[in-house]
């Protein structure tokens, strides 16, 4: 079949209609439709109209109309950056491997690392931190919630049960 540059075409094995730019030894040159140049053999198109040419400035004014033309707003989901909270254990086994400890040595220990760890948290912007505390008696939680209640910045309440069970104690620090 006989071509020349400016015929239509369209490619018999894609989804490609467009312009003859250049011929050269049975290589075709065609700009798309949507302005991509693309090198084609002989073989793989038909014509489509004898004589079409399209001249740039009727290209140059199809794409600017197209840029004018009013797109729909993309609706952007974006989730809410979840920050996991610090989990520290306040059993005692987890602090030292002394096992002459008294009960009251062990409880002073247990809460000095609790008060180290806020501040540092405090400090280093930390969102959420949780205790473990376990469930025992209840002494290291009361005096834990002593500690607590004395920082402005702060909300403690219980650990979510699922992850924690009844011995956790989850502090939400608030950023000024």
């Amino acid at each position: 079949m006989s071509f020349k540059v400016g015929d239509r075409v369209q490619v018999l094995d894609d989804d490609v209609v467009g312009v003859i730019k250049t011929m050269n030894n049975g290589y075709l040159d065609i700009e798309t439709e949507d302005g991509f140049l693309m090198p084609f053999d002989e073989s793989e198109v038909i014509l489509l109209e004898s004589g079409f040419s399209v001249s740039s400035a009727a290209i140059n004014q199809v794409k600017n109309e197209e840029l004018h033309q009013e797109r729909p707003q993309k609706v952007s989901f974006k989730r809410e950056k979840v920050i996991p909270a610090k989990v520290y254990d306040l059993h005692i086994y987890q602090l030292t491997d002394r096992t002459d400890l008294s009960a009251f040595d062990m409880l002073n220990k247990q809460l000095d690392f609790a008060r180290y760890q806020l501040e540092k948290a405090i400090k280093e912007r930390v969102p959420k931190l949780v205790f473990i505390h376990g469930v025992g008696e209840g002494v290291l939680k009361m005096e834990l919630e002593t500690i607590l209640s004395r920082y402005n910045n702060i909300q403690y309440y219980d650990a979510d049960f699922k992850t924690y069970g009844f011995g956790a104690t989850e502090v939400k620090i608030f950023q000024h």
